[in-house]
């Protein structure tokens, strides 16, 4: 069991240091894309750029034409975003919309819930709620803590520069999963090799549309395993409760939603956050020696860095007013969750980081039927991860300069693509 799982984290950080030479479908080359439709995907360090606020302000609903015929409709403001995300009855999260676009195939569809409407959606969502109960996600708790020691027991015994990305950040979710979908040790390599930049077809370390073909190939073979010997994971669990109401396609559609929704967003939520503590002293010291202190923390957190950044789009089904604003059928909405969740509307100060402010609830998971089923999954892990590293390791520091911490340029899943620090 040892040695697979030090195959797996040896060979997510051989893949992960690669990302930026990866050929993929990279929105960095494609001059003929609207700034206002990248704006959104860019940062300065952990912050959006200063002029997504500044259109927010005049204009929360603006609109940008797009190549291959779309119009499209970005969206920056709190109010306007919820409002779109939450008209299911208006709006369509169909992947059969984009097909036909920019060589988009239909056998690239990945399935899940993020790409589906009722009544397939109600179904599919339906089935997967129980377990992602309190109840059913308690099992994992003692997992999740002895995979975070088992993390920072490598780091410990590593002279030198760490990188977080690879040695913690990463692993953590990854091994999670594995967890969650009852994979056997043996194919957790295998399963890891599908596992990163799922999200991130828009950045430089982004993968093609290709590999989603690829990746439902596998998880349909892990699908019909399960379905000869289910096991006590998630899959083996819905097969056993659901039978042949659910087939071996929208087993692996949910398994890869599961594998992009949770891997690479809580993986840069871990290395991101940790930037955080490293960057202020005093939200260092709370976590470190508060234990209550670190719910607060978390959720903060989420709203401020929105590594999630762009939701998935939405096809408007016919005419529509959002906001005093008329969108026509077809258009696509794109909703800016980092752009959202800086809005004044949640309060004063919402460009800054404080764990001790009350606001409304942030977008950071989306916002109504399509609100990421696994949000308290990924909270758990966070709440797991960052007491356990600040503890461990009091005198955690970057081994670089800020200056030099290597940021995405472009992504819908913002994040890093290394953190050197030291441990002692």
């Amino acid at each position: 069991m040892a040695n697979v799982r030090s195959r797996v984290v040896s060979w997510l950080g051989r893949k992960y240091l690669a990302r930026k030479t990866k050929q993929g479908f990279d929105l960095t080359k494609l001059s003929f894309l609207p700034e206002a439709v990248l704006m959104p995907l860019r940062r300065d360090e952990l912050d959006p750029v200063r002029d997504l606020g500044a259109i927010r302000e005049v204009e929360p609903i603006s609109k940008v034409a797009l190549p291959f015929g779309f119009n499209a409709w970005v969206v920056t403001g709190y109010e306007e975003s919820k409002a779109v995300l939450s008209a299911t009855d208006d709006f369509s999260n169909d992947f059969t919309n984009l097909v036909g676009s920019a060589g988009v195939t239909e056998d690239q569809n990945p399935g899940g819930l993020g790409f589906a409407d009722p009544p397939v959606h109600t179904r599919l969502r339906k089935m997967l709620t129980p377990e992602f109960t309190m109840r059913r996600l308690g099992r994992l708790t003692p997992r999740i803590h002895a995979i975070v020691e088992e993390q920072l027991d490598a780091m410990a015994a590593t002279e030198g520069t760490v990188d977080l990305m690879t040695a913690f950040a990463l692993p953590i979710p990854s091994l999670v999963i594995c967890e969650l979908l009852g994979v056997p040790y043996e194919d957790r390599a295998d399963f890891q090799r599908l596992s990163t930049a799922r999200f991130d077809l828009f950045g430089g370390a982004g993968a093609s549309l290709g590999a989603i073909s690829e990746s439902l190939e596998y998880l349909l073979d892990v699908a019909k395993k399960q379905r000869a010997n289910p096991g006590e994971g998630l899959l083996g669990m819905l097969i056993k409760e659901h039978g042949d109401d659910i087939d071996d396609i929208e087993l692996a559609g949910l398994a890869d939603g599961l594998l992009t929704g949770g891997l690479e967003t809580t993986a840069s939520m871990l290395a991101l956050g940790a930037i955080v503590l490293l960057r202020d002293p005093d939200q260092f010291k709370l976590v470190h020696d508060d234990d209550t202190a670190i719910n607060a923390f978390v959720d903060e957190l989420l709203r401020y860095l929105s590594v999630v950044q762009m939701a998935f789009p939405r096809f408007a089904k016919a005419d529509v007013e959002v906001a005093g604003v008329t969108i026509s059928k077809g258009d696509i909405v794109l909703c800016s969750l980092s752009g959202a969740n800086r809005d004044s509307a949640l309060g004063e100060g919402m460009e800054t980081f404080d764990s001790r402010r009350k606001t409304d609830p942030h977008l950071a998971f989306g916002w109504g039927m399509h609100r990421c089923i696994g949000a308290e999954l990924a909270k758990m892990e966070l709440r797991a991860a960052y007491p356990a590293l600040v503890r461990r390791f009091p005198e955690l520091r970057l081994a670089g300069e800020v200056a030099d911490i290597p940021y995405r340029k472009l992504s819908i899943v913002y994040g890093v693509d290394a953190l050197p620090v030291l441990v002692r």
